[in-house]
């Protein structure tokens, strides 16, 4: 694992828990991180939940390679529920990596105004058409998440804003208890909690 991107088990804990989470609340194929090099912009799998999960942790891709690389330099999220019928598919490239999806559903980590990251699901299981913006929604929240968390634990020893916390935590908590409680975001504010508190509790113990 390359030292640039992954400075300790702690930070590689929390991508790989942000990719299993993901992979388990779509029942997807697979699910990853890529890190964006901050020397190169080259993307680096980061963490792997599901194919690939074994072999693919490390392996690097040219800046701007394929739907990751289309949401790095764009910073929006995008779903693709046919690879075939888009042109920021890299079939060269996830042929190579021994697992080449139908649907991807990807989304950026921010930090600072920069995408430092990009999350992939590929091949959720079906949705009904009427739910493929709560699909994105939700990725994007899982994100911004994963995001918040990273930065957390890169700067454990700095005085770390709040309002990003609050700003997450509130719009899950609206589709967690709205008239029709959305399962997904249920989990994810679980998650939020659970990083929260023990963000919180490895700051007083460090006092």
């Amino acid at each position: 694992m390359s030292h640039e991107l992954l400075s300790g088990t702690t930070e590689q804990h929390l991508l790989q828990s942000v990719v299993a989470v993901a992979r388990h609340v779509y029942a997807a194929a697979a699910s990853s991180i890529f890190m964006v090099s901050p020397d190169t912009g080259d993307l680096v799998f980061a963490a792997v939940a599901g194919a690939g999960e074994q072999s693919l942790v490390g392996r690097r891709f040219p800046a701007g390679t394929g739907i990751a690389g289309w949401v790095t330099m764009s910073c929006q999220t995008l779903i693709v529920d046919n690879v075939a019928e888009t042109d920021h598919f890299a079939r060269d490239a996830a042929t190579s990596t021994g697992y080449l999806p139908s649907s991807i559903m990807a989304a950026p980590l921010i930090a600072g105004n920069t995408c430092i990251g990009v999350l992939e699901v590929l091949d959720r299981h079906a949705t009904e058409p009427d739910r493929e913006l709560d699909d994105l929604e939700l990725l994007d929240l899982l994100a911004t998440q994963a995001a918040v968390s990273l930065s957390l634990v890169r700067h454990r020893e700095r005085r770390v804003e709040t309002h990003e916390w609050g700003g997450l935590l509130a719009r899950l908590s609206d589709l967690a208890v709205a008239q029709t409680p959305d399962p997904l975001a249920v989990e994810l504010l679980s998650v939020c909690l659970h990083l929260l508190q023990r963000t919180t509790a490895e700051h007083s113990l460090a006092r």
